[in-house]
């Protein structure tokens, strides 16, 4: 049996899907085992196109259909991984907006090593921009992702967190259920984080 008559994209898709039932901005683990079937079954169609277009080259006939059914296999398998590790990249820019640069651990560990490479660079990157901007001052882009209504909060901590520098210097010292008086920009990324909650009066 041929290669291209049992290979229809079925694991490619496969990959998209697992993307979708993970929409709610989680990231499942990267599916290393699944991008490798997907580039297996496009090298198998690969070589036996080649095959093919030799063999039509020589002369034999009614190969035509089978090459251009296994090239547009192709061109759909690889659609479908540029689709994977394109949309995995896009949540680890949101991720980056909303964690800061230290990711959950939750997610470190569904991350494949460049993945962590390209979030690292990508980090560095924005950091770099942030430092550029405000007159040599610098601006935090990442703060405020809705306008605030005021510049300090009250904060509970969730979680035993230990001590916390502020901008200013100032050291606390985060244990659970404690509650501070802080400036929004200061606790805004361990809000995001879980580890304060904003007390809404």
């Amino acid at each position: 049996q041929n290669p291209w008559q049992e290979m229809f994209g079925e694991k490619a898709l496969e990959l998209i899907r697992e993307l979708q039932r993970c929409s709610d901005g989680t990231l499942a683990p990267y599916n290393e085992d699944g991008v490798r079937q997907v580039l297996d079954e496009m090298k198998a169609l690969f070589e036996q196109n080649q095959r093919d277009v030799r063999a039509t080259a020589e002369g034999q006939q009614g190969l035509y259909a089978a090459i251009h059914f296994r090239h547009a296999s192709l061109e759909r398998n690889q659609r479908c991984l540029l689709a994977y590790v394109y949309e995995r990249m896009l949540r680890l820019k949101q991720f980056r907006w909303e964690f800061g640069s230290v990711l959950p651990r939750d997610v470190q560990l569904n991350l494949h090593e460049q993945e962590m490479q390209w979030f690292g660079s990508y980090s560095r990157n924005l950091a770099s921009y942030m430092r550029s901007v405000g007159g040599g001052m610098g601006l935090d882009i990442t703060q405020d992702m809705k306008p605030p209504k005021s510049l300090y909060i009250q904060v509970r901590c969730v979680m035993d967190y230990g001590e916390f520098e502020t901008e200013d210097g100032t050291v606390l010292l985060l244990k659970k259920n404690s509650q501070h008086y802080l400036r929004r920009s200061h606790c805004e990324h361990l809000i995001r984080q879980g580890i304060l909650e904003h007390i809404v009066s």
